[in-house]
């Protein structure tokens, strides 16, 4: 008889598994066959004895190019006329890296201005203060 477990792995909601094998297993998961989206692993593991347990794990797959959008937020409540940029490039392959276009421009956060305000601030107090000095 044999004394190992055995696992099932499904993707989604899919009738026929992607693999029905012994344990222990290591496989590769190929994110490329599976359009961009949320997704679900969902693993049925049966013991020697028959009994069952069942862990779903829940991912995101973002094979396809990345979309950057400055100007709104998700779930943002606007009116008037919004200054969007979108920019959406993508990783390459495996084996070589795209520069142009994987950055994308973005607005200098309010924060640094108020630092950037009261450092000078400070610094035309202290010219003023000690600049009168004999």
């Amino acid at each position: 008889m044999n004394d190992k477990s055995k696992v099932i792995i499904f993707i989604d909601d899919q009738i026929e598994p992607i693999a029905d094998v012994h344990t222990p297993v290591v496989f590769d998961l190929d994110t490329r066959k599976l359009i961009d989206g949320q997704h679900m692993l969902k693993i049925v593991s049966k013991d020697p004895s028959g009994k069952e347990g069942i862990r779903i794990i829940p991912f995101v797959v973002r094979n396809g190019p990345a979309i950057a959008v400055e100007g709104i937020k998700e779930n943002d409540l606007v009116d008037g006329v919004l200054p969007i940029m979108v920019n959406a490039y993508g990783k390459g392959d495996q084996k070589s890296f795209l520069i142009a276009g994987s950055e994308t421009p973005q607005s200098i956060p309010s924060w640094v201005w108020i630092i950037i305000i009261c450092f000078i601030g400070w610094a035309m107090y202290y010219l003023l203060r000690y600049s009168t000095l004999p």
